[in-house]
């Protein structure tokens, strides 16, 4: 019997669990939104709900890529004109609830930060931040289309 991985992640714990089947595997920390939980467009909330990982990015790159849209910077690109982000692995997620559809078109992700001495609190802008390291372990490990819970 072939058991799948999926994700689990607990605003309220502050934790990412990846489990195979219901048997947990790997517990990391991670931050959601300082702003709280909901979907409306621009409220930089972190959704709740049933996700998949739509799109797997950041495949090989060196832990302290920076990505602009998705790309990765190169050593001579200027950085975003922002303080959160985007680092050495993106999970893009995307909602398969009615209430959370709209979830990739917000560019929502589990993905890495230079802020990783905030993860375990709440100070994203509606995404799942974690450490590089445990981003970039989490991501060797799941596929595209990996199922995921994000629950209160």
């Amino acid at each position: 019997m072939q058991t799948s991985r999926n994700i689990h992640i607990s605003i309220r714990d502050q934790k990412l669990t990846l489990k195979e089947g219901d048997t947990p595997i790997r517990t990391y920390p991670v931050s959601t939104s300082f702003f709280g939980i909901g979907t409306q467009e621009g409220s930089l909330k972190t959704p709740i709900g049933r996700f998949r990982v739509a799109e797997k990015i950041g495949a090989g790159m060196p832990s302290d890529t920076v990505f602009r849209s998705r790309v990765p910077l190169g050593p001579n690109d200027p950085l975003p004109p922002t303080e959160d982000f985007v680092m050495s692995r993106i999970l893009w997620l995307d909602g398969l609830d009615e209430h959370n559809a709209n979830t990739r078109g917000r560019f929502i992700y589990i993905h890495g930060t230079k802020h990783e001495d905030k993860i375990g609190t709440l100070a994203s802008r509606g995404c799942v931040r974690m450490r590089n390291a445990d981003v970039i372990d989490l991501f060797d490990r799941v596929e595209e289309g990996t199922p995921v819970v994000i629950e209160e």
